[in-house]
């Protein structure tokens, strides 16, 4: 496996994260002492949050939720007319 020090990864960051994506995994070093190891990701690697619906049963939403607090918004309103 091919052993890349800092400056040369921050340096050639995009040429080195396409060789990546092909498959070729290489090593970060400080001063020869290996730091990180780069390898391309999996399909399953990426967790994926679902957001639409990600609390469906955990929470209600009221009936009257778009009518919450009407009265006191109209009072605000008319002291200030």
């Amino acid at each position: 496996m091919r052993t890349v020090n800092i400056h040369e990864a921050k340096t050639h960051l995009s040429r080195l994260v396409e060789q990546v994506t092909r498959g070729e995994s290489f090593v970060i070093a400080k001063a020869g002492k290996p730091l990180a190891k780069v390898v391309p990701l999996e399909a399953g690697d990426l967790a994926v949050t679902p957001r639409v619906g990600f609390m469906a049963g955990e929470i209600t939403v009221p009936d009257d939720f778009d009518r919450m607090g009407r009265d006191r918004i109209e009072e605000m309103f008319e002291d200030g007319a």
